[in-house]
């Protein structure tokens, strides 16, 4: 029998929080490789805070997090830079420098990650806006196109370097439904295009009952989790009032 795969993110024991302000402890989950991971709960539970923690921007106050097996915060500085380059972030505005067009933005992390050659740099460049459908938009500026399109314009960024694990920080935040629906399937199809393990911050359930293969809930006042799988199940049988209230706040399709 083959042993099981080492899952894409280990979190064992995570406390988080701003100096002595301790928001979330003794956090403790995996997220399998080519999981669409959602994490959900509502206004002020830690959301934010734990990617800010999983992504590097936040050193934990205890606890661990492993990328495949390996801890970030035990890595020396270069291995560290080596580990970043093994996922993408999507933050909720995009992010994306207003005065560089979309060419642009996409080319920095392979400018500062990659020692590869300007033209090679064009050629994924183009790739990447492909795979999100903005070909054709390559010298447009951030101010020149919908919310929906520097969304995703911000994607290809973030699959610039072909990622393992991409985080996605409230993808939806300012998008009306349809296209808040087709940035949804943007995600599935690069899951299944690419393999790519998706760790997605939200609290719009369309997006969690569509596209969540599982889901972690955490809660203000516990400072932790308080549900761990599928969205579906623990809406009809979540034994915890406070899960069933969240998932339930409007139908589900």
């Amino acid at each position: 029998m083959n042993a099981p795969a080492t899952p894409a993110i280990d979190v064992a024991g995570l406390e988080c929080g701003y100096d002595d302000n301790i928001l979330l402890e003794n956090l403790n989950f995996q997220v399998g490789r080519a999981e669409i991971f959602f994490v959900i709960g509502g206004s002020g539970c830690g959301k934010s805070t734990l990617l800010r923690h999983l992504v590097g921007l936040r050193k934990p106050t205890a606890g661990t997090v492993k990328f495949f097996g390996e801890s970030f915060g035990e890595a020396d500085a270069s291995r560290q830079r080596a580990l970043l380059k093994t996922f993408g972030v999507l933050y909720q505005g995009g992010a994306l420098w207003s005065s560089l067009t979309l060419r642009q933005n996409i080319s920095l992390p392979l400018e500062e990650y990659t020692a590869l050659k300007a033209d090679e740099r064009e050629d994924i460049i183009a790739m990447k806006l492909a795979q999100v459908g903005l070909t054709g938009y390559e010298n447009y500026y951030p101010s020149e196109i919908s919310g929906g399109m520097r969304k995703r314009a911000a994607l290809a960024r973030a699959l610039a370097l072909d990622p393992a694990i991409v985080f996605f920080d409230e993808p939806s935040a300012g998008l009306d439904p349809l296209t808040s629906r087709n940035l949804d399937e943007l995600i599935v199809n690069i899951r299944d295009m690419l393999g790519t393990t998706c760790v997605v911050v939200s609290h719009e359930l369309a997006s969690i009952f569509a596209i969540a293969n599982r889901v972690i809930m955490l809660d203000r006042e516990a400072r932790g989790i308080i549900a761990d799988g599928d969205p579906r199940v623990l809406a009809r049988e979540s034994a915890d009032p406070r899960v069933r209230s969240f998932l339930n706040r409007g139908e589900i399709a």
